[in-house]
């Protein structure tokens, strides 16, 4: 392999495009994952915008183009998805039948490691280092919007009867009630990140709009037009104001999903849960095959989707002491944060003591 590491502002258009192409084609392939938004040269050029550190290797065969891996690189040379904590898929992108070494290709980018938490399936020479691997649902959609809710309605009646009653009942106690698939007022974005900045606080959870660098990234993401990746702001509006938002990334097939709020004061019509059946239908008319929900232990996630993918969390090491070190601190707390997720009997009583603590700090 010919291995060439480039900061975003140096690849080139032509790299760009490559790398787009072998995106776009990866469903031909039974390798559906690489498609996904946060995998495009679009994120990581935007998280290189605000983050140092961000790196791309270039991977060509026979002079060709065959793999584009994004990074991020520490100065001591511990590597890290891009985008780690934010972004729901993770990985190399490949042209068919690639195949690579995994330390071969962390000695080329001068890492000792490689840390991700959502890598996609199939990369085999990363799942060698995989800690957990985790369920992400999915809404298929690409049988058109009235097959998948027809599906909704076999798998979960009472959930679908409810929901669309309230939406009827929105409408009634709402003058106008009107749904917009890709808003363009940034306006709706700010209170978008509002809401969730305050559900963050309520749930004793990280504010993530609190970080400087996230904000700074959905606010360029917000503005970034491509072909084909965009970001989408959705918005469901009642009474001339908006109720529920939501902002995710799409490429040609798949809408990601990132970050849903409302606002509480309609809560009693559950819209968020409208706004993401609004957004089913309006993907579907805009040819996306899918919705990627994410990883995540959500009640509405389990009702929404029509099948789940798996994301994985590990890391990929060399014979390195800092390799070494870096796991040792990390491994127990994820490996004590997995295992509360994982048992209700763990999970349910440090839920409630988060959302105390959430109450206690909005009210202050």
């Amino acid at each position: 392999m010919d291995i060439s590491v480039y900061r975003p502002g140096e690849l080139s258009a032509a790299h760009r495009a490559a790398w787009t192409a072998m995106q776009s084609k990866a469903h031909l392939h039974d390798a559906p994952g690489l498609a996904n938004p946060f995998l495009s040269p679009e994120f990581t050029l935007a998280t290189g915008r605000v983050r140092r550190g961000v790196r791309i290797a270039v991977v060509l065969e026979d002079g060709e183009p065959a793999a584009y891996f994004p990074f991020r690189r520490t100065a001591a040379g511990v590597g890290r998805a891009v985008g780690l904590g934010v972004s729901d898929a993770q990985g190399l992108v490949h042209r068919p039948g690639f195949t690579w070494d995994a330390r071969e290709l962390l000695r080329a980018c001068g890492l000792s490691l490689w840390e991700f938490d959502h890598l996609v399936e199939g990369q085999q020479p990363f799942e060698a280092g995989a800690s957990g691997t985790f369920p992400s649902p999915v809404m298929d959609v690409d049988q058109g919007y009235e097959t998948y809710l027809d599906g909704l309605r076999d798998r979960s009646p009472k959930f679908t009867r409810t929901t669309l009653a309230k939406e009827r009942r929105l409408g009634r106690d709402a003058k106008d009630v009107r749904y917009v698939h890709d808003e363009r007022d940034p306006a709706a974005l700010h209170a978008l990140m509002a809401w969730k900045s305050a559900q963050y606080r309520r749930t004793g959870r990280s504010d993530r709009f609190a970080h400087e660098w996230i904000s700074r990234l959905v606010r360029q993401l917000f503005h970034s037009r491509s072909e084909p990746f965009a970001g989408i702001l959705s918005v469901l509006y009642a009474d001339g104001r908006p109720v529920a938002a939501h902002f995710g990334l799409r490429t040609e097939r798949v809408l990601a999903c990132w970050f849903p709020a409302y606002d509480p004061a309609f809560a009693k019509y559950s819209p968020g849960l409208i706004l993401h059946l609004r957004m089913a239908e309006a993907a579907a008319a805009d040819g996306i095959a899918y919705l990627d929900l994410g990883r995540g232990q959500k009640g509405y996630k389990d009702s929404l989707k029509t099948r789940e993918v798996a994301v994985s969390e590990g890391w990929v090491t060399r014979r390195h002491p800092v390799a070494v070190g870096h796991r040792a601190r990390r491994a127990p707390v994820r490996a004590l944060r997995n295992a509360v997720l994982a048992r209700p009997e763990l999970f349910e009583p440090a839920d409630r003591l988060l959302k105390r603590v959430g109450h206690f700090r909005s009210s202050r």
